[in-house]
């Protein structure tokens, strides 16, 4: 509290007690799945068509990714997180790549063997995986002042900065640089090559290093050394960052599709079982982060029904995090001049990012224009689409003089209360905007006030949700409760730390079935005709 000690008039700033909860954002995907080139399991952000050309390559033949990124981007998607897995076309991942240790500006020396340490002055570094291109190690000055001993250490990719660490040469720092990059570093190791009284700081260089060891390839490869991922290399694991599991640290993302699956299946380099196993994973990583979905992609050349035995009896998948989308849709190949047939997540999520923008996550994202599907693998009638529909099989069909159209709106849950993909999407949209808007609340003093500012900021955020369309009924009332009071806090959970504030919403489900139904009555009577 200030204090007033002399006569005066005094201006204080004083908190308005509303904490304004503001709505997250939907729209942003990743893709898992094979590239020419490009970090490896590293999820990289682009936000159009020329970043991704610029980070993975374009178009290549016999990989879906480039299309999907690109149907993303064409149908109305702003941002993605894009995971190569696996290696480059044309390389084995894993395989030697790199130079000859050399010191920029030196000598050219002689091709040294795989995995010869390169010198830094009284360190070694040593390349312990392959990047996409040659590997070399930068040392520069650091940011701002400081000891003798610190310096800046930058491993490049070919000219691609790619870890960056501000170390010390001092081996009793918190910073140490042997200790730092063996923490943190992917891609090489740092050796002392003098005792410790005598390690020193390197001079700025550039110091290029040989290929790692090679090794059996953690990633098989087709004939034509094109890289051929399994179930593993797409999954992944969360403690190293790979596959799926890179994905863990990156909080924005609401949509996941791995299009390069089918590429794989398609070339017999993985069978339906393994196809399977992939995307159970895939959907098992959207029920853990419990704030996305995934986009699940059909086998290709199969008719309806097959896709609905598929369904059912082969996959046989049950999640609201999931939604699977059916048949593929053909495009125009820049990269052939032709037009080729590609899974349909890519463009799906692009039609959702589309849909929230333009009329809200709470409006089903169907009865939508698919942007650059110039036609379907196959046609769907209206009678098959009765087969699917029931199973959650989002159909995408071709209407004279309406385009080609998404024509579904489930997901792969069988409860009825989590059957429409808009009500899934729109709690994840509800529960991370309350979490990330009440954040404020912790620690506060857990009393009455507390609760009422509670009440009063999801109440305030809700009925800006209602009033925008997304909850159903004709007044505030009818949309939503928020309950917080003594109630549902106890004094025993009060002293466990707890606040606990129930929210009943009224989410609007889509008009799947419109109905008209005509009759005909006497003219002038008012009266139906029997």
């Amino acid at each position: 509290m200030p204090s007033y000690l002399s006569p005066g008039v005094y201006v204080e700033e004083v908190a308005s007690g509303s904490r304004p909860i503001e709505g997250v954002g939907t729209s942003v995907a990743a893709f898992v799945g094979l590239a020419p080139s490009g970090p490896l399991n590293e999820p990289t952000l682009v936000t159009n068509w020329t970043q991704f050309v610029a980070a993975f390559g374009a178009f290549t033949d016999g990989y879906y990714l480039a299309h999907s990124v690109y149907g993303f981007f064409n149908n109305g998607g702003s941002a993605a997180y894009v995971v190569r897995v696996g290696g480059a076309p044309g390389g084995v991942a894993g395989e030697a790549s790199g130079t000859p240790a050399e010191v920029t500006g030196a000598p050219a020396q002689a091709a040294l063997p795989a995995g010869t340490p390169a010198q830094l002055g009284t360190f070694t570094v040593t390349a312990v995986a392959a990047g996409s291109g040659p590997l070399s190690v930068e040392v520069s000055d650091p940011e701002g002042e400081g000891p003798a001993e610190r310096f800046r250490l930058t491993v490049k990719d070919g000219d691609r900065p790619v870890e960056t660490f501000d170390v010390s040469a001092k081996k009793s720092s918190r910073t140490y640089v042997v200790t730092q990059v063996k923490e943190r570093s992917r891609l090489i190791t740092v050796q002392e090559a003098a005792p410790a009284a005598q390690l020193a700081r390197p001079e700025n260089q550039t110091v290029a290093l040989a290929a790692p060891p090679a090794a059996a390839p953690a990633v098989p490869a087709t004939a034509d050394g094109a890289a051929r991922p399994g179930p593993a290399e797409y999954v992944g694991d969360s403690a190293d960052r790979t596959g799926f599991g890179g994905l863990e640290a990156v909080d924005e993302i609401s949509m996941v599709a791995v299009p390069d699956l089918m590429a794989a299946y398609q070339r017999g380099d993985i069978d339906l079982e393994a196809v399977k196993a992939v995307q159970l994973g895939l959907i098992a990583h959207c029920e853990l982060m419990g704030d996305r979905v995934a986009v699940i992609d059909p086998p290709p050349g199969l008719n309806a029904r097959d896709i609905r035995v598929w369904r059912q009896e082969t996959a046989g998948y049950d999640s609201k995090y999931a939604a699977l989308y059916y048949p593929w849709i053909k495009v125009f190949d820049p990269a052939s001049g032709q037009s080729r047939t590609v899974p349909p997540s890519g463009h799906i999520a692009g039609v959702w990012a589309r849909n929230d923008f333009e009329r809200g996550v709470h409006k089903a994202p169907a009865n939508e224009v698919v942007r650059g599907a110039v036609d379907l693998e196959l046609q769907i009638t209206r009678g098959e689409q009765d087969l699917l529909n029931p199973v959650g099989v989002n159909c995408i069909r071709a209407f004279p003089g309406r385009g080609i159209r998404v024509w579904g709106a489930r997901t792969l849950a069988s409860d009825p209360a989590w059957r429409y993909l808009n009500v899934r999407r729109y709690f994840n949209y509800l529960e991370e905007s309350i979490l990330i808007g009440t954040q404020w609340v912790v620690f506060e003093p857990n009393d009455h006030q507390l609760w009422a500012r509670i009440r009063r900021n999801v109440s305030a955020f809700l009925v800006n949700e209602w009033r925008s369309g997304a909850l159903f009924g004709s007044r505030p009332e009818e949309a939503f409760y928020v309950k917080c009071d003594e109630e549902t806090n106890p004094p025993e959970s009060v002293d466990l730390g707890r606040v606990v504030c129930e929210i009943g919403i009224a989410p609007v489900k889509p008009a799947e079935f419109v109905i008209f139904r005509l009759a005909q009555f006497s003219s002038g009577s008012g009266e139906l005709e029997e």
